[in-house]
């Protein structure tokens, strides 16, 4: 009886003192959240309450399973599979109290901050940062769990040895791998590019989605996601619309004949801006910009506090300014004028006329 007990015993007490210490460490998050409301800290350590209790519960079995007796004939690899449990576990209880402390100063210098262009910058360091952490944390867990490993540790002095050779080799096999590794620490700290920027790459108009350690992707305004290196934003030019500013300047070109109103056009253009929700009042303006032997070129400039808006107000301004010149002046719409041929004068054909009147052939034949 006693050998049935004992097992049962240690088995559900390490479990209820899991479960009553993981809910007594909760209910003092909970609390102190309450009180703290201009920190989010301890509601998001409210997080790592399942990881707490996993580690707590493996660390009561390994002190004791052996006083257990529980399958004494394999209790080596009982504390083996416990040493490895906890191993795991504890990387995930790091992992998640550095993300609650990382979000925590995040959402704190969010609020604090009035510069969307400082907040984009600073949340995408913090997203490297967690990346390099969770990176870091996995590979420290999975190499202690292979060094519990007897084998592993045989091996290790051969490894170990080898090194600098397997150093060379992976260096020059890793190569691109490592070069966008660089590149995603310069782009998070050197503020090239951040997340929510709006930027133009290969003519593609997009918004930046996501910043990871190797690569980086821009939403489309088509809903479409493009992937790409981040070594291609350190060894390639391209446009960040919200570098230095949100604020943006846009241009729309009409092609006109040369008759049209442009007085009165930059009058409509006005107009239209001031019923327009998207233009931040800023500047505008109208004028011809250049000229050809059939049309003008005419530009009007808009402004708005950000891309999304001047591409609402470059459309608005297109599409009302458009169907403005149809309704009022038509006739200022480009159109290609034909008409007969001017003949030579008819001195100048009698010149060039045979005595016979035929006008005589040029070249051979």
């Amino acid at each position: 009886m006693e050998n049935v007990l004992r097992p049962l015993i240690v088995l559900g007490g390490s479990v209820v003192l899991t479960l009553v210490v993981g809910w007594l460490v909760d209910r003092l998050l909970q609390r102190a959240d309450a009180r703290h409301h201009e920190t989010p800290l301890w509601g998001l350590l409210r997080r790592c309450r399942l990881s707490l209790q996993v580690v707590l519960c493996t660390v009561l079995l390994a002190a004791s399973y052996e006083q257990a007796e529980i399958l004494e004939s394999r209790s080596g690899d009982i504390g083996h599979i416990l040493s490895l449990v906890l191993i795991a576990s504890s990387a995930w209880l790091v992992v998640r109290i550095t993300a609650a402390i990382v979000e925590s100063s995040y959402a704190r210098y969010a609020t604090t901050s009035r510069d969307p262009a400082r907040v984009r910058r600073v949340r995408t360091q913090v997203t490297l940062i967690m990346r390099v952490v969770t990176a870091i944390v996995g590979v420290v867990a999975a190499a202690a769990i292979l060094l519990t490993f007897p084998a592993m540790r045989t091996a290790g002095a051969s490894l170990l040895a080898s090194a600098g050779v397997l150093g060379i080799v992976a260096g020059i096999a890793a190569q691109s791998t490592l070069g966008n590794l660089f590149a995603g620490f310069q782009i998070a700290f050197g503020d090239m590019v951040r997340l929510g920027d709006t930027v133009v790459v290969d003519g593609e108009w997009g918004t930046v989605d996501e910043i990871t350690l190797t690569f980086l992707t821009v939403r489309t305004w088509d809903e479409r996601r493009i992937t790409m290196p981040v070594s291609y934003f350190t060894s390639k030019p391209f446009e960040n619309w919200s570098r230095g500013g949100a604020q943006m300047t846009g241009t729309v070109f009409f092609h006109l004949d040369h008759t049209a109103p442009v007085h009165e056009m930059r009058e409509q253009l006005h107009t239209i801006l001031r019923e327009c929700p998207a233009w931040d009042g800023r500047d505008w303006g109208l004028a011809v910009t250049d000229t050809t032997p059939s049309t003008m070129q005419v530009r009007a400039l808009v402004t708005a506090k950000d891309a999304d808006d001047v591409w609402t107000v470059r459309v608005a301004v297109r599409e009302q300014l458009l169907a403005w010149l149809c309704d009022h002046h038509p006739y200022a719409l480009p159109r290609i004028t034909t008409s007969p041929a001017v003949r030579p004068p008819e001195d100048l054909h009698t010149e060039h006329a045979s005595p016979d009147g035929e006008v005589p052939r040029t070249g051979r034949g």
